[in-house]
């Protein structure tokens, strides 16, 4: 089923639901993206480089707005009935819930001085929730989307995201970067996102694997993730901690040609967390700068080498790996991908696989065997195709 045929069949299901729980059909339909990180991991909080593309799998939001100060939320993923709460009631920390996610958006949208005065919501996702392909941020955006077009309130996709981090950062409590929130509100079908997080500037780079006989595949470990949980949390204020012992704003401003020299000033023995920290992000931004320079090139099976050492750097200096994702990433590298790592905060979720067509389907086989032969839960692996941003779709 095309993208396209796909997203109007989720769309009408998601405006019938729509209109059995609220008596009327809603002002509008819109989709908002998972996403795949293709390099560039536990950089975008350092104010360093990314490149996601977004997936076909979506968030998909029926709304209508409401000028009553009541919000109303419901999810055809979670066994609950609506939520309702007054949107004057919203505050950080208030909800522990899968609905802190769009009434979160709801208060950072006011709370930056946008009027929302309410509003009708019924969500329905294919995101994989806890595998790494930011399932809380499509929901986000899709409210987002929703919300500045039935408000009229004209931001841009870029202010949208920020917004949204907002909310994931200080409503939910989560201490998420900026990329996962503009990846699904900015990306392009066909490409990937080169995204500086610092000043938020953004290039599309051509990715279409298939014209050149390649696929990336994603392993979906099911291994759950938490990025609310504390390991996130202080790896984070460890790369705070590095780039105030070295005198900079952030980690970005480290550069690869002084990492050596910014190591030894940290020390080998009393600072070993904070310089594995700093040493991953630093060369991780540089790995960033060679798959751009690769892929514009022209030369893309030469990004695989770049992945696979991404993936060293995340287990053995950023340690946010698992036996399960390593088991997925060593498997495939030996059963001739081109490249593979995992994607997204760590601690469980997905890798992604980069392979010749013809090599698939042995790739697959070769990768749930050694999950099976371990004892592991029998892993999802499906192909990421380079998928469209946040958008109405109807």
């Amino acid at each position: 089923m095309s993208e396209s045929i796909a997203g109007e069949a989720a769309a009408g299901a998601v405006g019938g639901r729509f209109r059995e729980l609220y008596g009327a059909d809603p002002q509008g339909v819109w989709a908002a993206p998972g996403r795949v990180n293709l390099i560039g991991e536990h950089t975008d909080y350092n104010d360093g480089f990314v490149m996601p593309f977004a997936l076909p799998h979506t968030a998909v939001a029926a709304v209508s707005r409401r000028d009553d100060g009541v919000l109303r939320l419901h999810s055809a993923d979670v066994a609950a009935p609506v939520v309702e709460v007054a949107v004057d009631s919203l505050a950080p920390g208030t909800d522990k819930n899968w609905t802190a996610y769009p009434a979160g958006v709801v208060w950072a949208l006011r709370e930056a001085g946008h009027a929302v005065t309410g509003a009708d919501i019924h969500l329905a996702s294919t995101v994989p929730a806890g595998a790494g392909l930011s399932s809380s941020a499509a929901l986000e955006v899709v409210v987002a989307l929703a919300l500045d077009e039935l408000y009229a309130l004209g931001l841009r996709g870029w202010q949208l995201a920020r917004l949204c981090q907002r909310a994931e950062n200080v409503y939910v409590g989560a201490p998420v970067g900026i990329m996962d929130q503009t990846a699904s509100a900015c990306c392009e079908s066909g490409h990937a996102l080169f995204l500086d997080t610092r000043d938020l500037s953004q290039r599309q780079i051509p990715f279409d694997l298939a014209a050149e006989g390649m696929r990336l595949l994603v392993v979906d470990t099911r291994v759950k993730h938490s990025h609310s949980e504390g390991e996130y949390g202080k790896r984070r204020a460890g790369c705070e901690k590095g780039a105030a012992l070295l005198g900079v704003d952030a980690l970005r401003d480290i550069p690869y040609a002084g990492l050596d020299a910014a190591l030894e000033r940290l020390g080998e023995e009393e600072e070993e967390e904070v310089r594995r920290l700093v040493r991953h992000v630093v060369t991780e931004d540089e790995r960033v700068d060679r798959v751009v320079a690769l892929l514009e090139s022209g030369d893309t099976r030469a990004i695989g080498p770049v992945l696979t050492a991404g993936h060293a750097s995340l287990r053995d200096d950023f340690r946010v790996s698992c036996p399960e994702l390593d088991l997925a990433v060593d498997t495939a590298v030996a059963a001739g991908a081109l490249g593979a790592r995992m994607t997204g905060g760590g601690f469980g979720g997905s890798a992604i696989v980069l392979a010749e067509a013809t090599d698939v389907d042995a790739l697959t086989k070769a990768v749930e065997n050694a999950f099976a032969t371990a004892g592991f839960k029998t892993p999802r692996v499906f192909e990421a195709v380079p998928s469209a941003g946040a958008r109405r779709v109807r």
